[in-house]
């Protein structure tokens, strides 16, 4: 299972800093961080898709206050996580 995650921040560069000082706690959740893209229009704009060990670790950690606060540290403006699992190809 993965989760894809999109944020909107208000500098890449800080919030980059903070999202990888948080590589212990992704990993402690049983995330493993697999993508990490910028968009061409809006280069504050990230995606990110982390491997989920499992998802009821994974939702423990986006729900914890400390995750919010961070976020908020970080300059995430909005954004927005979806579980997604394999649906084959063509």
């Amino acid at each position: 299972m993965h989760m894809l995650c999109r944020n909107r921040v208000g500098d890449y560069s800080a919030w980059k800093a903070v999202f990888a000082s948080h590589a212990e706690a992704h990993r402690n959740a049983g995330l493993r961080l697999v993508k990490l893209w910028r968009t061409v229009a809006d280069p504050n704009t990230v995606f990110f898709l982390f491997e989920v060990e499992s998802p009821e670790k994974a939702r423990q950690f986006i729900s914890d206050p400390d995750a919010a606060a961070a976020a908020k540290a970080s300059g995430v403006i909005e954004g927005e996580y979806h579980f997604l699992e394999d649906a084959g190809g063509y």
